[in-house]
């Protein structure tokens, strides 16, 4: 099986973590020779299949006026939280492609490294979990005051999504024009729309994402704990299913109207476990379940933690040499 990590695969390792003692985080992501040491640190390290270009999701908010920053203890600071309609219309979804410049160098640097050996991968989050972050900074917050925009302010919602939809499609398509050869899109805080309105909340602006990317180009979509919605992600245009560890794929599989790849999907907790073999029988629990699933991409069930450990990273990939 193809191997690689979802994302995040390089932030947890020695030479990484170099890098931070010299730069911040968002000088690593819009300096395109160091975004693409970090995308080649980990395919140097290890026999992965594909390298994921090293940036972040709120890139795209930053390029249509919303600017962010880690802060020193934890967590994402936006520059500010969307409130009412003017904000909304603030935003700019246009000229997204140029201000994301840097992102477009970044991947030719990788691409030209990596010399068609390695696949190089591109990302995005979703329209809905972006404006998580940019309504109360992600998660529970972000999603409480989107759920109260949409019933409370449907036009204002509709625009906020629109334009996100859109600068998401441009991102995603200046990944492709400079070297990605698959895009994945996250729907980290999917969830959180509840399954009677993700359908319209979350999954009908990704399917608007997908129609505007080219024809033929794979696109992985990663909805944390929406795998009952499955059936209802190919249908919106997805070509390879992300999952997490919560799901048994051969169950997941039989669920589906036919076949479809399938990526992960190895609990990340054990990652950071003090008893490597562990790993390894995690690492087979996996394998075991997806055996006979056409296409089955071998990844973690979410991102790497940054707790995880170099040697649990030597025996799973030792376990999947062994088969």
């Amino acid at each position: 099986s193809p191997v690689w990590f979802m994302r995040q695969a390089g932030r947890w390792l020695p030479e990484y973590r170099e890098l931070k003692t010299r730069y911040d985080f968002n000088t690593l992501v819009r300096t395109p020779a160091l975004a693409a040491e970090v995308t080649l640190q980990p395919v140097r390290r290890f026999p992965l299949d594909a390298a994921i270009l090293f940036s972040d999701i709120l890139v795209v908010p930053e390029a249509m006026g919303q600017g962010y920053r880690f802060r020193d203890t934890g967590g994402i600071a936006m520059d500010f939280h969307l409130r009412d309609a003017a904000q909304i219309a603030a935003l700019c979804e246009t000229g997204v492609h140029e201000r994301l410049d840097y992102m477009a160098q970044a991947l030719r640097i990788a691409r030209a490294e990596l010399a068609g050996k390695t696949a190089l991968l591109g990302f995005a989050g979703s329209p809905w979990t972006l404006a998580t972050y940019m309504a109360g900074g992600g998660g529970e917050p972000g999603a409480a005051r989107l759920r109260t925009l949409a019933a409370e302010s449907p036009a204002a919602f509709e625009t906020l999504m629109n334009k996100l939809a859109l600068a998401v499609a441009d991102c995603l398509r200046l990944q492709i024009e400079n070297g990605a050869d698959a895009v994945q899109i996250f729907d980290s805080w999917g969830f959180l729309c509840g399954e009677r309105d993700y359908a319209r909340l979350s999954l009908e602006w990704i399917r608007r994402v997908i129609a505007a990317l080219p024809a033929g180009v794979p696109v992985i979509v990663f909805a944390k704990g929406m795998s009952a919605q499955a059936g209802a992600i190919v249908a919106a245009g997805a070509t390879v299913l992300s999952v997490d560890h919560t799901c048994r794929l051969a169950e997941l599989q039989a669920r589906l109207p036919g076949p479809i790849a399938l990526q992960g999907n190895l609990d990340p907790a054990v990652m950071e476990s003090d008893t490597p073999a562990l790993v390894r029988e995690a690492v087979r629990a996996v394998l075991n379940n997806a055996a006979g699933i056409p296409g089955h991409i071998f990844n973690l069930g979410h991102g790497m933690p940054p707790a995880a450990k170099l040697e649990n990273a030597e025996v799973l990939f030792e376990t999947l040499g062994a088969g």
